[in-house]
């Protein structure tokens, strides 16, 4: 598995709102996300800073980079834009974290 981080932003004033959304996910969002080779998927907040910290295992680089392009997933961003920092296609900025140490 191929262990990836990376951090987001929410807005300061959804974090219910976002962790609703979350709680209930689409079913379909699921199985794409399964489908295209997630595993162990947890998004966890920090309020102070509005920081959104996700971590994901995938089985390819190839499969997750797929998922942006599902009908789905733009379906998702769309949902979501109004509550985080989006790009212009609405997906979330995000920025992708280094792993600098691992115990397994």
């Amino acid at each position: 598995m191929i262990r990836k981080a990376t951090i987001m932003k929410v807005n300061h004033d959804s974090f219910e709102e976002y962790k609703k959304r979350h709680d209930e996910l689409w079913p379909e969002m699921a199985v794409m996300l399964k489908e295209h080779g997630s595993h162990n998927y947890s998004i966890f907040l920090d309020e102070e800073t509005a920081t959104l910290f996700a971590y994901v295992e995938i089985e390819s680089e190839e499969k997750w980079d797929q998922v942006a392009k599902t009908d789905i997933c733009q379906k998702w961003w769309a949902y979501m834009k109004d509550i985080m920092e989006t790009n212009e296609d609405n997906s979330p900025v995000s920025k992708e974290l280094q792993e600098v140490f691992y115990l397994g």
